[in-house]
């Protein structure tokens, strides 16, 4: 049986349907056992272009074991995603991948207890704490960015490390070092494991290796929780080990490491792709590198920290921000299952189908975003986002389950970048156009090479 593993580990879910359920699906199962899996993570906007002008914009597939359905475009978004007849679960669709290493995350629990649980967690992104994180993001960027000067680096792997540096301050408020260096690798470890063919944690195997990782870290979270409940730091761990429910009570030990595993991987991984990707556009894209820097010039802060208040003044950086997620989404396709029957696109479905929307196809569909391979960040000026679909752009995904931290990810990316380009130049240096993988998380396979070229 598909994820058998799972459905004995959580008995609420419902029982796996026969492969048979979905046979009135125009589709393809692919290759004995691992079926489309790989085609999918090699390319998963080809492959989705491949089944959309063979099966149309729903269709059938088979991958991580089982069969599931792939519905495209807005409209399958708001259905999925703003979900207001609480058909979909969150929890069912992403378990498979993410149970073994990431159980009981915010992204792994519905309606309402995820309401609730999203009410207490929310206590670590108010106003207060964000002009917090926003002075040790400014203080942390500072100082790395003279390590790139006037070098060409490896940008992927470098910036991967300043976020990992970076959240280790704001998330968990220890100082970079080997304790540090050891949680986040546990969290690279984790990340690998939710992509592996091999669903169960066998030696040798990435799984394995991601299920040995939450160890370390549930042991880490679980002795740190009484020190950090009983203290006063202003870390996201610190203030979430404080939060209470409405009744007043705190989340429990278990529930803390559970989240604190969850954010920090969601945090981290998707805010690095996401800048990379920013980077290797505008490195592509001068023009737009000197629009952002005279806007960021134009606040008159003669080159000291970007304050929090001040953040949203970055208009155009916002725009630039948004044109890059809609072009490469840091989370490409975004899984669900169906608690009823439900219909869509002429196609009537059982309960239990594993259902996925894929906003990176989505993103590019040219009837929302005209000429669509192009890099416009004026797409995002308000008159142009009345005029289109609300469900057209989905990189934080959308309803009950919108990202919790996307304004964290927002504050970081404005900060980050106005560090750098109010004092370098992006020079891209690699061959050619470079090829990325996109799952779990899209990042550039040769690492992105590029100069950061001080500004005389």
């Amino acid at each position: 049986m598909a994820y058998a593993h799972t459905f004995e580990a959580n008995p609420h879910w419902l029982p796996a349907n026969p492969s048979s359920a979905l046979d009135h699906v125009p589709g393809e199962d692919g290759w004995p056992v691992v079926g489309t899996t790989l085609e999918q993570l090699r390319d998963p906007m080809a492959f989705a272009r491949r089944m959309l002008a063979r099966y149309g914009p729903v269709y059938r597939c088979k991958s991580f074991g089982g069969r599931s359905v792939a519905l495209l475009g807005p409209d399958a978004n708001e259905l999925m995603l703003f979900d207001r007849d609480k058909l979909f679960s969150s929890e069912q669709g992403w378990g498979p991948m993410l149970n073994l290493v990431f159980p009981r995350g915010l992204m792994l629990i519905d309606f309402e207890k995820h309401r609730a649980h999203r009410r207490t967690l929310s206590v670590a992104f108010k106003p207060e704490p964000m002009r917090r994180y926003a002075d040790a993001l400014n203080t942390g960027i500072a100082a790395r960015i003279p390590d790139w000067s006037d070098r060409e680096i490896k940008f992927y792997p470098s910036i991967k490390q300043l976020t990992l540096d970076l959240a280790a301050t704001s998330f968990l408020g220890i100082p970079f070092g080997p304790e540090a260096e050891a949680v986040n690798q546990a969290f690279v470890d984790m990340v690998q494991a939710t992509i592996g063919v091999v669903r169960f944690p066998l030696p040798f195997t990435d799984m394995r290796k991601g299920v040995k990782a939450r160890a370390y870290l549930v042991d880490y979270f679980g002795r740190e929780v009484p020190k950090r409940r009983a203290g006063e730091g202003d870390d996201i761990f610190s203030q979430i080990c404080r939060a209470t429910h409405e009744d007043g009570s705190h989340l429990t030990e278990d529930e803390i490491v559970d989240h604190m595993n969850f954010l920090m991987m969601a945090a981290h991984d998707t805010i690095t792709s996401s800048i990379t990707s920013m980077v290797s556009l505008l490195g592509k894209h001068p023009a737009w590198q000197d629009r952002l820097r005279e806007e960021m010039l134009g606040l008159g802060l003669n080159g000291d920290s970007l304050p929090y208040e001040r953040v949203d003044e970055l208009v155009l950086t916002d725009y630039a921000f948004k044109e890059t997620l809609r072009m490469i989404p840091p989370v490409p396709a975004i899984p669900r299952r169906a608690l009823r029957d439900f219909s869509f696109g002429g196609y009537d479905f059982p309960a239990g189908t594993f259902v996925g929307v894929n906003a990176g196809y989505a993103h590019m569909m040219p009837e929302h975003w005209p000429d669509p391979e192009t890099f416009d960040p004026m797409r995002f000026a308000p008159e142009a986002v009345r005029a289109r679909h609300k469900y057209a752009w989905v990189p934080f995904g959308g309803g009950a389950h919108m990202c919790l931290g996307l304004h964290f990810a927002y504050l970081q990316t404005k900060i980050f970048f106005y560090h750098l380009l109010t004092t370098h130049r992006i020079v891209p240096t690699g061959a050619g156009e470079g090829q990325w993988q996109y799952w779990p998380i899209p990042k550039p396979k040769d690492g992105l090479p590029v100069r950061i070229e001080r500004i005389l």
